[in-house]
């Protein structure tokens, strides 16, 4: 039981890097990408992101938690919401309980202020997945996500979103058209070229404002050290 938690505590301390181990050349990198961030619409207020990939496994998850976690080191009040309602994740990267959330939220069950969790880190709050519902499209592109949407933009500088893998369902595309901005993170080595430019015009066809991608997983041959920039 004592090894169990031990690897638990090592898996959630690599994936929250920025946290975790503030100076590492990791950290950095996300400190990169806020900076992009912040300049890529200078003429326009940016308060909702979108993170996506092509496919599962490229590390969307985890880039999305250590922006969120970058922004609110910045001394933004950052939200972050799990709005992949088919395979959650954010709720074993931030150990926290998956219900009451998101889907609680959309289906009326819940009020916003019942479903907001505290996530460990000054200025961030988290909003799970909760319940895996039968319909995760249909509930992102309700009505009630955009009060939901229209409600947080009132109470946080900014709002980012974890969404599914852009060609395995539409949700992606849903929720791109939704928010201010898109990122699309592209695994190193791993990511094929023809399903990036898929994804890419994916985004495209539902009108999404993609800002930039982020690569992930890139190793410098130097000290061999894993970084993700923004580009």
């Amino acid at each position: 039981m004592f090894n169990k938690k031990k690897k638990l505590q090592k898996l959630v301390a690599r994936k929250l890097v920025t946290s975790v181990s503030p100076r590492s050349i990791i950290s950095e990198q996300f400190r990169t990408v806020r900076t992009n961030i912040n300049f890529s619409l200078p003429s326009k207020e940016l308060k909702t992101l979108l993170f996506t990939s092509s496919s599962i496994g490229e590390g969307k998850s985890t880039s999305a938690a250590n922006v969120a976690i970058v922004f609110a080191q910045e001394g933004k009040k950052v939200l972050l919401v799990d709005a992949d309602l088919r395979k959650p994740t954010m709720h074993y990267t931030f150990e926290k309980s998956n219900t009451p959330g998101l889907t609680n939220l959309l289906t009326g069950h819940w009020h916003i202020n019942e479903v907001v969790k505290e996530s460990g880190i000054n200025g961030l709050h988290l909003i799970t997945c909760g319940p895996i519902p039968s319909n995760p499209a249909e509930l992102l592109g309700s009505s009630s996500m955009d009060i939901f949407i229209k409600e947080i933009k009132e109470r946080y500088d900014m709002i980012i979103f974890d969404a599914p893998p852009a060609l395995s369902v539409s949700d992606a595309q849903i929720l791109s058209n939704k928010c201010d901005g898109t990122i699309l993170v592209i695994s190193s080595g791993k990511t094929e070229k023809k399903n990036a430019v898929k994804a890419k015009e994916a985004l495209q066809t539902s009108k999404a404002n993609i800002i930039g991608t982020i690569l992930n997983n890139y190793k410098l041959e130097k000290n061999h050290y894993y970084y993700q920039f923004y580009g």
